[in-house]
């Protein structure tokens, strides 16, 4: 069978009213089931696999990929309208999405959400269909050494997250990464922290970790200082987004867009990493990185982008070499082969038809996600028109059912109040929580790699400089810290220039950061 022969097959099979009946019911329960504090992307797809037994193949495939393409998106609609990420890929968004909806833009930054969210979406999905071969080989290049060397890198976008104090944001990094090495040590199998405790060898569980951090200090504030708090503090607001703030923030939604390709491409990274290394590229090159944390319509498109860029690449070691990207495309390999089929080089050959009815599917995807997005923002958006003493009991009751059907275990929600407490004592301190975050997720990623590399050179460090992916990552981080430490001796420039021109009655001029 020819390509032609498949491409043409695959569109007889995509052209039937039931594969984009799938597609589009897919895409609305990922929309819902991400929209809701604790439900992950991973286990909408994992709930609606059982679902797919007695479809065919290319229709429970089709139903699979759109929750997963809806689930991500979806994070990001109470992450702006209640500070709380439906999935952890929405975490970056809550950076500046809550704070416009606070000022009463909700509208806008749930729009930009869902335009780069389908742009990205789109730009991923041209990825996979051009780059798979290419991208799949050149991720299974990666061992321990090259992992070690990327989550190194990646680390170095605790700078852009820290607000204006750097060593507050070391701070919260600190506690990320001492929270992380709770449970099992993955390499010996010991364990760490655990405090003779069985439910804490198996680690603190993220989601709870992560609305633990962001919703309930929401909710200890207000239980604090319930009237200072009171009333409609967030209203929705006739602000939509224009298109000239779109097509400012355009190219920070491709770059976005290609970082998600990139680490989307690498097995076990993740959309949560790449969000946040697309936000801190987009701090680090705007004019307006000043403004970032504090309502920049910006930063809600570069964390959108990022998140949803890694969607379509995921897909890439997956149907090329057979090797799940993630953990959701994980699950999607089990629909595969319950259907008899096996992802890798010998599908292309054996079943071509289904491979391009899956990246015609894909395609259809964004579209069906900017309509069913659409819809979406304005049945849910009127919860920025909800009054706090309505909203925040709601917000709780939410948070306790989303972390508890996790695990059906009451110690993760006890781990979520606890966690609660910490994130409360933060905000009180001003320490930034997008740092522990980074940390919490990449730290395991950063030991684990570390230790096996170890373990593959029999404790030889040369191992971390074995080839040149690993010197590419080590410039990157070299220039990246030169680059923290510039701006930061020029900020501490700016504000001993302004405090002295305050000190002489002068006007403050416009420091380089603004």
């Amino acid at each position: 069978m020819t390509a032609l022969d498949s491409i043409a097959q695959g569109f007889a099979l995509v052209a039937q009213w039931q594969s984009a009946g799938y597609l589009v019911l897919g895409v609305a329960i990922g929309v819902v089931a991400g929209a809701i504090p604790g439900m992950s992307a991973v286990m909408a797809v994992a709930l609606t696999l059982p679902f797919t037994f007695s479809l065919q193949p290319i229709f429970g495939i089709l139903l699979l990929l759109g929750v997963y393409k809806g689930g991500i998106f979806g994070g990001s609609i109470p992450a702006i309208l209640i500070k709380t990420p439906g999935t952890p890929a929405s975490s970056a968004t809550v950076l500046d999405g809550y704070p416009l909806a606070e000022k009463g833009q909700a509208g806008k930054a749930l729009d930009m959400a869902l335009y780069a969210s389908c742009v990205a979406d789109f730009i991923s999905n041209l990825a996979l269909i051009l780059l798979a071969g290419w991208l799949a080989s050149f991720a299974m290049q990666f061992g321990p050494p090259e992992f070690f060397t990327l989550i190194l890198f990646s680390l170095t976008i605790i700078a852009g997250v820290s607000g204006d104090s750097l060593a507050k944001g070391c701070i919260s990094a600190i506690f990320g990464l001492l929270l992380a090495t709770v449970g099992l040590d993955l390499v010996y199998g010991t364990n760490r922290f655990i405090f003779g405790s069985t439910d804490l060898m198996g680690g603190l569980n993220f989601i709870a970790v992560l609305i633990g951090l962001f919703a309930i200090p929401e909710i200890f504030a207000y239980i604090r200082q319930p009237r200072e708090l009171d009333g409609d503090v967030r209203k929705l607001g006739h602000a939509h987004l224009t298109w000239a703030e779109f097509r400012a923030s355009f190219k920070t939604i491709v770059r976005g867009s290609f970082i998600g390709v990139f680490l989307g491409a690498i097995p076990g990274i993740g959309a949560a990493p790449a969000a946040f290394v697309s936000y801190s590229e987009a701090r680090r090159t705007s004019p307006r990185r000043a403004n970032f944390g504090k309502g920049e319509i910006e930063g809600v498109a570069a964390s959108e982008a990022g998140n949803n860029g890694v969607a379509g690449a995921t897909l890439i070691p997956l149907l090329a070499l057979g090797v799940p990207g993630d953990v959701t495309t994980a699950v999607i390999i089990g629909a595969f082969m319950i259907h008899g089929l096996q992802p890798g080089p010998m599908m292309f050959q054996t079943n071509g038809d289904i491979i391009y009815a899956i990246f015609i599917g894909l395609v259809l995807s964004s579209l069906v996600l900017l309509l069913i997005g659409g819809v979406a923002i304005r049945a849910f958006r009127y919860i920025a028109d909800v009054p706090r003493y309505v909203l925040l009991p709601s917000v709780l009751i939410l948070s306790v059912y989303g972390v508890f059907a996790v695990n059906n275990a009451i110690f993760d929600v006890a781990v979520m109040f606890a966690v609660g407490g910490l994130g409360y004592a933060m905000m009180l301190l001003r320490i930034p929580a997008a740092p522990f975050v980074i940390a919490f997720i990449l730290g395991p990623l950063l030991e684990n790699n570390f230790r096996q590399s170890l373990l593959m050179s029999q404790g030889s460090m040369e191992i971390f400089v074995r080839g040149p992916i690993t010197w590419f990552f080590w410039a990157l981080t070299v220039l990246a810290i030169v680059i923290i430490f510039r701006q930061s001796l020029q900020l501490r420039r700016d504000r001993a220039k302004e405090e002295s021109e305050a000190a002489r009655g002068l006007p403050a001029t416009p420091s380089a950061a603004e």
